[in-house]
């Protein structure tokens, strides 16, 4: 029995060589007449007569789909006795996905279990990777994808890869966040003199974002007041102070907090004292446009000529 292999919605040749003793022909699936001879049995307008001469008989199948999958048979009447061909047609289809979990969202610590249910003909493998700069290889070539005590660096999008080699394979993704309490990263004290504009910086990760709250001592300190300035974002908050006194000077605390906990840091605001140096502006001062600086290579020769009258009369 010969094979002919199609992938579904393609068109299937079956065809049967004949010569001429042969009087009658007929094409067959299992027990059901397809055609006999020029006349077609069949009320499916999907199968057409291809050929029948004294060499071929053949009949196409178009848009084939699973269920024309199976055995064909022709059936081949002599003068002295009939005989029969058969032919095993198998469909083959594209994998498809058709169930895949949704995107999830758990606290560190927790287990995942994620599935991708394809279908397809062959059956198709499936893989389950993380897309992550630091994921190397699969992390699962089976349906189901188990995660024990997931931590926030296995947090972001798993993809379900279902292939047959039929076509391209097909893919699909899964977001995972994972929950974790503020963790902050950067609180630095930091010197600025009177007068001047401080900047004190909290940056905390965390999942949900953190909300951040200031405190001088053990007074919080709210946005809008007198001279300073709190902006919050995702990732960081900023404590701005735009004319630094020296009632500002002091112990200032952040406060990181999301659903799952709080953290704190302190850091301080303190005096820097600073020398200032005024520009020298005498003869051959040249004032640097581009980096405000004073450079005085103009003005050498200037003192060269005095030191060397001052020698000759020594």
């Amino acid at each position: 029995m010969d094979n002919v292999t199609v992938r579904q919605g393609e068109s299937a040749t079956l065809r049967c060589s004949v010569d001429n003793r042969v009087t009658r022909v007929a094409w067959l699936n299992r027990s059901s007449i397809l055609y006999a001879g020029n006349d077609k049995w069949c009320l499916d307008p999907r199968v057409v007569l291809l050929a029948n001469t004294k060499t071929q008989y053949s009949i196409q199948i178009q848009d084939v789909d699973v269920y024309d999958e199976g055995p064909y048979t022709c059936s081949v009447q002599t003068d002295n006795h009939p005989k029969t061909s058969r032919v095993h047609l198998i469909v083959q289809v594209s994998p498809k996905i058709t169930e895949i979990s949704s995107d999830i969202s758990i606290n560190e610590g927790g287990n995942v279990s994620l599935t991708c249910i394809a279908t397809g003909r062959p059956d198709p493998t499936i893989t389950w990777r993380h897309i992550s700069p630091k994921a190397v290889g699969f992390i699962s070539e089976d349906e189901y994808l188990e995660i024990t005590g997931i931590t926030r660096e296995q947090s972001g999008e798993y993809e379900c890869s279902a292939s047959n080699d039929v076509a391209a394979p097909v893919v699909q993704r899964v977001k995972v966040t994972v929950n974790y309490p503020p963790y902050i990263s950067d609180a630095k004290s930091t010197g600025v003199p009177v007068g001047q504009k401080g900047i004190l910086l909290c940056e905390a990760s965390a999942v949900p974002s953190a909300d951040f709250q200031w405190y001088k001592d053990d007074k919080r300190l709210a946005e809008g007041q007198k001279g300073l300035k709190v902006e919050n974002k995702a990732f960081f908050s900023r404590l701005t102070f735009f004319n630094v006194s020296e009632q500002d000077y002091g112990n200032y605390t952040c406060v990181a907090s999301n659903q799952l906990g709080n953290t704190n840091a302190s850091m301080i605001l303190y005096e820097e004292t600073t020398t200032a140096l005024t520009p020298w502006k005498g003869p051959g001062a040249v004032h640097d446009g581009n980096n405000g600086a004073w450079r005085r290579g103009g003005c050498a020769w200037l003192l060269a000529l005095p030191l060397a009258q001052l020698a000759r009369q020594f």
